[in-house]
């Protein structure tokens, strides 16, 4: 990976056709380049909000984008292809804000735990103190028999709609 966030790996929208209706030109949410960007945007959120976790993507050019944690990831992703997805919360921590907690939960773009290093990139160019890895990883694989997306829970790589064996790598879009 080179210093730009770039992994090489773009995550393609791989979930319910039905959720491609909220895409919008641009996207839904707020791009965060520099800390004064979040700190402004952080600034229009309510106490609440603040409290709960945000969704977010990495845009393919590296911009982190925040929307409302109930937005669907294609939509914060204006349906652009990204190089992380998930969600994440944050806190104000010695004089300045970090990230409290972050995930690749996002069953639209199902990345793999691999794309934190674009997430880590993203947060550094923002100013954002992390915690320098997903606090939360989420394991996702494409059965090769049903075909169905599964979320592999305790290392336990069988399909919950078959019983098939899962693939021990990612290949949610290969």
């Amino acid at each position: 990976m080179d210093t730009s966030g770039r992994s090489g790996r773009r995550y393609r929208y791989v979930g319910p056709e039905e959720f491609k209706a909220a895409i919008r030109p641009g996207g839904t949410g707020a791009d965060i380049r520099t800390a004064s960007e979040f700190a402004e945007w952080a600034a229009g959120r309510s106490r609440e909000e603040l409290a709960e976790p945000f969704t977010f993507v990495v845009r393919g050019e590296g911009v982190l984008r925040l929307a409302p944690r109930r937005s669907e990831h294609v939509a914060c992703a204006g349906g652009e292809p990204v190089l992380s997805a998930g969600e994440i919360g944050f806190r104000w921590d010695a004089g300045r804000w970090a990230v409290r907690e972050v995930s690749n939960q996002s069953t639209g773009y199902c990345p793999d735990t691999g794309s934190w290093p674009a997430v880590a990139v993203a947060l550094d160019r923002a100013g954002l103190g992390h915690p320098g890895r997903f606090t939360h990883e989420v394991v996702f694989r494409r059965c090769v028999t049903c075909g169905q997306h599964n979320i592999v829970r305790d290392g336990h790589f069988v399909c919950v709609f078959c019983d098939a064996d899962l693939p021990e790598r990612w290949n949610i879009d290969p």
